[in-house]
């Protein structure tokens, strides 16, 4: 494992969402996902009936220099760490291509990187099997801590110049196209906690997900039994398909992989056909599934703004 596993750890991703969905009063998880993949992990009040956009002109834009100043007592105004950071936003996460993005050697990378895990603000994620050719293995992946600093690394520190200058045509841009992102990332680490919660009777001991340089699988988990899950992630508007299924089947064969079950997580449900297949070796998990991440909330599962309300 890493050496920056010694770093201290934000909360989780599900406990920023539990405390997100149960200060905002969400109505629904559809909405809560999409709203809490810009503003989670703020502890910020968002009126989920407003427009995106809106809420992000009054709550960001509006306030960037007061934002852009806590951020960078955080990064302590580093070049070479916003550069990596807006490289981990708007790439695909892994270490590599991060650098790449943010055109910074390894070794200028290094200091930053420690640095910014130390401070909790990223934090590695790796993959869950070693890939069947050693020369496929690839980098670990950073995920942001908070899902506010993706969305900020990517759609918003990019545009300083314009929005300190008042012009935020270019960010509120940038954010359009990347929205769809930013959730689809959400949806899937959530995912990844609604397998963990369901899998009562033979428990998730291990869960994350499986890249190399040939593949990439949204979920791979182990039960407590030894059993081997896969899962692939569908955020879209449409029904998942059997098309999903073959797919996720043919990322495990090149990854070398035969697992015990497979499991299709869709936001919009599923095809008559896929659903005739739902057995035990394949289950299926809607949005409303995801209900058993919200489930019980207290005013203990409130996480308390350490900073400015804004």
């Amino acid at each position: 494992m890493s050496k920056y596993n010694k770093y201290k750890k934000a909360p989780t991703l599900l406990e920023q969402f539990r405390s997100f969905y149960y200060q905002n009063k969400a109505q629904d998880l559809e909405s809560a996902i999409k709203y809490f993949s810009v503003f989670g992990g703020m502890s910020w009040n968002v009126d989920m009936q407003m427009p995106m956009d809106k809420i992000i002109e009054e709550k960001v834009f509006n306030n960037y220099k007061y934002i852009h100043s806590d951020i960078t007592q955080i990064t302590q105004s580093d070049k070479v760490s916003h550069a990596l950071l807006t490289g981990v936003a708007t790439g695909d996460r892994r270490v590599h291509s991060a650098l790449k993005k943010g055109r910074i050697s390894r070794n200028d990378a290094e200091y930053a990187m420690e640095t910014l895990f130390d401070n909790g603000l990223i934090e590695a994620e790796y993959s869950q099997e070693t890939p069947p050719d050693e020369k496929d293995k690839v980098d670990d992946k950073i995920n942001f801590t908070a899902p506010f600093m993706r969305f900020w690394f990517s759609c918003v520190s990019p545009y300083f110049k314009s929005i300190r200058d008042g012009d935020y045509k270019e960010a509120t841009q940038s954010f359009l196209n990347r929205e769809q992102e930013l959730q689809e990332l959400i949806f899937c680490k959530l995912s990844a906690f609604v397998i963990k919660k369901s899998f009562k009777d033979d428990a998730v001991v291990e869960s994350g997900s499986y890249w190399d340089r040939n593949t990439s699988i949204d979920i791979l988990a182990k039960t407590k039994s030894g059993k081997v899950i896969v899962g692939i992630c569908k955020y879209s508007n449409a029904k998942a398909k059997k098309t999903e299924l073959t797919k996720l089947k043919e990322q495990c064969e090149k990854a070398e992989l035969n697992p015990d079950i497979f499991v299709v997580i869709s936001k919009s449900g599923f095809s008559n056909e896929l659903k005739s297949m739902k057995g035990d070796e394949l289950k299926l998990f809607s949005l409303k599934n995801f209900k058993i991440l919200v489930e019980d909330l207290t005013q203990n599962d409130f996480i308390e703004c350490e900073g400015k309300l804004y």
